[in-house]
Parts: structure tokens; sequence; C-alpha cells
């Protein structure tokens, strides 16, 4: 089975620099099988017989001396996080931020959505996907006043791609 790894809490820093070969060996000395990295941000692809979340976790912690929080998803998934459209097409294009994609361990509750949905304002929109949630932010993230630690607090720690890094991932090594 063919999956995407999103990894969180590399090359952050000078202390958390990680090449794509590096990942790639971790990953291979696994035993996972046609290992490729996309960019150098964390996201590799890779062939498992299943998933293989918590080894990879704890082969990075050990490699890398850190905890590195590691999100897969598989090709179906990839493609329908790509795929998704969270927001009419006219909200998106008119946005001066790009659309991003958090990445979640596992689907919050019920309660947990509606709590994380009424922090968007006019000025950052969000939406669930099925363990994503989209985030249109109208300028610059960094200049957002989205309390991303209370979302955090919610669903717990999440790692973040533009949506057009999604796309392009797979359209790279998961297209039909």
């Amino acid at each position: 089975m063919r999956y995407a790894a999103f990894l969180r809490a590399v090359n952050l820093g000078r202390n958390r620099r990680v090449s794509g070969a590096e990942l790639r060996a971790i990953f291979e000395k696994l035993g996972l099988e046609d290992v490729a990295s996309f960019r150098t941000s964390g996201n590799l692809v890779f062939e498992a017989p299943r998933d293989m979340t918590a080894q990879i976790e704890k082969a990075l912690e050990s490699e890398l001396g850190y905890d590195v929080g590691v999100y897969l998803r598989t090709a179906a998934e990839l493609r329908e996080i790509a795929s998704h459209d969270p927001f009419k097409p006219a909200e998106t294009k008119a946005s001066k931020g790009k659309l991003q994609v958090s990445l979640l361990s596992d689907k919050p509750t019920a309660a947990k959505r509606k709590q994380v949905l009424a922090l968007a304002t006019d000025q950052d929109r969000l939406a669930f996907g099925k363990r994503e949630l989209y985030w249109l932010p109208s300028g610059g993230t960094m200049e957002s006043e989205l309390d991303r630690k209370a979302i955090d607090a919610l669903v717990g720690p999440t790692t973040m791609r533009t949506k057009g890094t999604v796309e392009q991932l797979a359209a790279k090594y998961f297209a039909t």
C-alpha cells in the first residue's frame, strides 16, 4: 500500500535540519520501500504493508533525538484532500492568503469541531475534512490573529501544509 507521511517538527530552526536523504534513509532502515521525499518540509511517500505510524515515530525520535509527529494518509485519502474544496472558489480567489491544510491524528468529536469552528472569523475561515482542518487566512498566516494554540488544545497537535503542496504531492505520486 502506498502512503504519504507528513512530519511535524522537522526543518524548524537550526537544530532540527534534516535532509530528504536522511529522512529517506531512516524510512528505508525500517524496511519501507520505494521511499521518496517531496520538498524539504518533511513530506515522504513510501510503500508499506500496513500503517506504520508508531514505528516511524519511534525510529525518527531514536535517529534525530527529538519527538517528530507523523501523519500518514493513504493514496485515496490524499487524493480526497487534494480534490476537496472546502470554500467557495470566489472566497479562495479573493483571499490574499494561501489555503492551508492541517493534518490531524484523529477525527475530532462533533463537540470539538463545533468549538474549533467557533474560532473562525471573516479574516480566518475554517472548515473540516475527515481528519483535516482547512484554514483560509485573509492574508499571511503569521499576521493572522487565529488562536492556533486553542485549536491545538482542542484537536491535538497537527502539521500544516499549503493545499497547493498537498495537490502537487498528490499529482506527482498518487495520480490515478
